[in-house]
């Protein structure tokens, strides 16, 4: 990925500059699960390696907490609502319901955490994008195709 990005030096600062302000959003498990859902969707199977490496390794989510993150949803209750709404967000192309948006913020979330959630979605989106389009070569460990979990 970072071959694909040295291309353009802007892109990478925009996305570097993206990347350093959002990793002080919401908590490292909510972040992970988010990529990994967003990833799922967008079918971005570098970005779904990537993400399942680093919420095993670094966010210490087990195995069926990232097979359920891929499939829109958590076991906490409060990340579950987060993860749900961030996969809202991005089949819906932002465009969710009154509904949607309750759900979130009843979980507990504040408009400025759902903001937050989605500059994830959007940031995840990028990579997804940029990944997609240049498929780098993969050097983190396979993880199972999309739709097979």
């Amino acid at each position: 990925m970072m071959a694909a990005f040295a291309q353009s030096p802007i892109a990478f600062n925009a996305w570097a500059t993206l990347l350093g302000s959002l990793s002080k959003a919401l908590d490292v498990k909510t972040r992970d699960s988010i990529g990994l859902a967003v990833s799922e969707v967008n079918g971005c199977n570098y970005c779904l390696t990537v993400h399942s490496f680093t919420a095993e390794h670094m966010a210490k989510l087990p195995a069926d907490e990232i097979v359920l993150a891929r499939k829109g949803h958590a076991t906490d209750p409060k990340r579950d609502a987060a993860v749900q709404f961030a996969r809202k967000v991005i089949e819906t192309r932002g465009q969710v319901s009154d509904a949607d948006l309750q759900a979130v913020r009843d979980a507990g979330y504040t408009d400025a955490n759902v903001m937050e959630v989605v500059a994830l979605v959007a940031m995840y989106s990028l990579t997804n994008f940029f990944n997609n389009v240049f498929d780098p070569e993969k050097d983190f460990p396979a993880v199972a195709p999309a739709g097979s979990i």
